[in-house]
């Protein structure tokens, strides 16, 4: 139960910092809800690494890192 609760609390608090840092209609009409599918990560360029799909990632922990120039 512990592992649920905290699986549950990590995806509570990435929508949250998703919400406070991505611009407004960044992720399209509706913001993710838990529970439903994440969309596809693209953009690019990948760095040290092609393309991934969010099927070849499913079951591990993945860390986004997302920068700007300028």
């Amino acid at each position: 139960m512990k592992t649920r609760a905290a699986r549950g609390l990590a995806v509570a608090a990435g929508l949250a910092l998703m919400a406070v840092l991505l611009p407004a209609g960044a992720l399209g009409a509706r913001p993710p809800r838990p529970g439903q599918p994440a969309p596809e990560v693209t953009g690019g360029p990948w760095i040290n690494s092609e393309p991934l799909s969010l099927a070849r990632l499913r079951g591990r922990v993945v860390l986004l890192d997302f920068w700007t120039y300028g």
